[in-house]
């Protein structure tokens, strides 16, 4: 079983709204998900990033693994910078 930080879409038509999640990679983009780790809103001006930092690095540790968009949203939080480090 492969584990994957992702983000999982929400919101209307045209609007979208997105959650960090942790899933197994196997179920569907908006399936079934084992913890939500934060938001994303790429509406907003800045766009809106919200994560809880403890909890991502400890499925990082784990050895879950992020998708390209998700490590470009760690990036910017920092928190891709504190997990090379540990």
């Amino acid at each position: 079983m492969s584990v994957k930080i992702r983000l999982a879409r929400g919101g209307a038509k045209k609007k979208p709204f997105y959650q960090v999640v942790v899933a197994d990679e196997r179920f569907p983009r908006d399936g079934r998900f084992i913890e939500q780790l934060g938001q994303y809103d790429p509406r907003q001006n800045p766009s809106m990033v919200t994560l809880q930092e403890d909890k991502t690095l400890e499925w990082l540790k784990k050895g879950a693994q992020p998708t390209d968009t998700v490590r470009r949203l760690l990036r910017s939080q920092g928190v891709w910078a504190k997990f090379k480090q540990a």
